[in-house]
């Protein structure tokens, strides 16, 4: 492995309005933009073509849902072949009839599509009824190698989860990339908005640290009520706190974005300082992979310790 290698990645910050094709239009403008400021690998926000619609549970939404590979991906193949980049997009994918999930394609530098990373956690809060849209990914997690570097994708609801960072990381990702779509309850805002925000990026700064790499979290930002061509969720929607940012191997926040405007975050992934960071905090090498198994346990009752031949529920 080259220790000296580096590469540049683009963050895209941005905010959806009610048309699809204006915000896909929107996406294309940024990821030239990221390229121009020396981007190698450009991420955009979970969901990017329209406005978080799983605010309400709506039949006639699944109408938004596309085929992988499908006309998105066929778009942004050809941009990332004209621009020599790799392009990280969150997608609503049909699968099949009455089959749907929330996808994020790594499309590679010649414009070959990389990986296919299905949304693992699925989550269903107010406002956020994933559930009735998506199934849960069936395809692990991944680490792919792009012309740049290796890196992984996952997706939101996935970022609180060490679990998933772990496996990632363990496959040689150098760089775990969040696509996200995550915001405040307006009537929250004032009492816990400082709160959840810090979490969200401790949580994810963490998981840098665990596993001695990047984390580029990718939000989205501006408050939307899930307008899609004018059909708009009940009540007073959500306000996206955008706060997109890169943390290097030891926690540290390299750049971060505003909470209400777009930006385009770059950072710089050193795989020196991964090199570095692992030397000094070998947390791979003292992993006791031994002890682990009841891991995959939903929980353990102590009143039913775990079996020593390993049999589990």
């Amino acid at each position: 492995m080259d220790n000296a290698r580096k590469y540049n990645l683009g963050l895209v910050q941005m905010r959806m309005g009610s048309d699809p094709e204006a915000n896909f239009a929107a996406a294309v403008r940024h990821i030239r933009q990221a390229a121009r400021l020396g981007a190698n690998i450009v991420c955009l926000p979970e969901l990017f073509r329209t406005q978080y619609f799983c605010q309400r549970e709506d039949l006639r939404l699944f109408d938004l849902a596309e085929p992988i590979p499908g006309p998105s991906t066929e778009k942004l193949s050809a941009l990332a072949r004209e621009l020599r980049v790799a392009i990280v997009a969150s997608l609503f994918e049909r699968r099949a009839a009455g089959l749907y999930h929330n996808t994020a394609v790594t499309l590679n530098a010649d414009g070959a599509l990389a990986s296919v990373y299905r949304k693992m956690h699925i989550p269903d809060d107010p406002l956020f009824y994933e559930k009735y849209y998506f199934t849960p990914g069936d395809r692990g997690f991944q680490a792919v190698d792009t012309a740049f570097g290796c890196v992984g994708t996952l997706v939101c609801w996935d970022q609180w989860y060490p679990e998933g960072a772990r496996l990632t990381a363990l496959q040689g990702a150098e760089a775990l990339f969040y696509p996200t779509a995550i915001g405040w309850h307006p009537a929250e805002k004032a009492e816990f908005g400082a709160a959840q925000y810090d979490a969200w990026q401790t949580i994810q700064r963490a998981h840098a640290i665990a596993n001695g790499v990047y984390v580029a979290a990718v939000n989205r930002v501006g408050h939307e009520n899930g307008d899609v061509l004018g059909n708009c969720a009940e009540g007073r929607g959500i306000e996206f706190w955008g706060g997109s940012f890169l943390a290097d191997p030891f926690g540290r926040v390299l750049a971060k974005a505003s909470h209400d405007s777009e930006e385009i975050l770059m950072g710089e992934v050193d795989l020196s300082l991964i090199e570095e960071t692992r030397r000094n905090w070998p947390f791979l090498r003292d992993r006791r992979i031994d002890a682990y198994a009841p891991i995959t346990r939903r929980f353990l009752d102590r009143a039913d310790p775990w079996s020593q031949d390993g049999d589990s529920k």
